[in-house]
């Protein structure tokens, strides 16, 4: 898909490839990395993320990426990393498969969807265990279709998250206009916590609100037992990081649980 936004807010382009996603010249694949839930020690989700076919780095792929072919990107990221999480063994857990996703990408997400329906379906993943997480950090060329593509994925039953929430171009007027199912923390805002006071009440503000709009919070990012002690003291459920588990390229990797231990905030 290329699209266009004209000066007077309306959309032109065309879904490029919408049966198959064609048109990508370079190939990738997937690694996975946990979301736990703490309490009950239990892998929430995998955040599958883009690598080369070799388990190269993520710029290496996105390098590739441009204008012409970002539609078709898109269609199969979603298409990988549905498949490689199947082979990976995901079916055989209880665990849901978070996928990031362009929304600048998306011309018409009822039709968008078809091809990510159609794989799901072929290696028997439900819908319900799918979950498509975007990026503050991508400029919203258009608010509005952004929030039709999250209502309409919704409807159909998928999750829907924004990632790097405080770190991007809107915050908190974007999550005005739309609720998400969850929202992830920017590791800025957890990176050290468990010794700055600010970082603390600022997380602890935002699980507050998110509890009144009914929308789970992830803690991403999370290095040290210092900062992983403080979130559960705050009562993050979420947790996300290196301390847990790297990315494991085409696999599902295992947790390392920290020692049980909170200190006072």
């Amino acid at each position: 898909m290329i699209s266009v936004t004209k000066p007077d807010g309306s959309r032109s382009g065309g879904c490029v490839g919408c049966r198959d996603g064609a048109g990508l010249s370079f190939a990738f694949s997937m690694a996975f990395q946990p979301i736990v839930d703490v309490e009950t020690e239990t892998v929430f989700a995998y955040e599958a993320l883009v690598r080369g076919p070799e388990g190269q780095s993520a710029a290496s792929v996105l390098g590739q990426v441009d204008p012409a072919n970002l539609y078709a990107f898109d269609q199969q990221c979603r298409v990988r990393a549905i498949e490689a999480s199947v082979k990976a063994g995901l079916l055989d857990t209880s665990a849901r498969l978070s996928i990031n996703f362009l929304p600048n990408a998306v011309y018409s997400p009822a039709a968008c969807i078809q091809l990510t329906l159609k794989t799901a379906a072929a290696v028997g993943m439900p819908i319900d265990r799918l979950i498509f997480e975007f990026t503050e950090n991508e400029e919203m060329l258009d608010p509005t279709h952004v929030a039709n593509i999250i209502a309409t994925y919704q409807k159909m039953g998928f999750g829907t998250a924004l990632d790097d929430f405080g770190a991007g171009h809107a915050g908190l007027n974007l999550l005005a206009r739309f609720q998400p199912d969850i929202i992830k923390l920017d590791m800025e805002l957890i990176r050290d916590i468990d010794t700055s006071l600010p970082r603390r009440m600022i997380v602890e503000g935002m699980l507050k609100m998110c509890a009144g709009l009914g929308i789970a919070v992830i803690a991403e990012g999370v290095e040290t037992e210092g900062e992983y002690d403080a979130l559960r003291a705050l009562g993050v459920r979420y947790i996300q990081g290196y301390l847990l588990a790297k990315p494991a390229f085409e696999a599902l990797p295992a947790v390392n649980w920290p020692k049980k231990q909170l200190i006072a905030v």
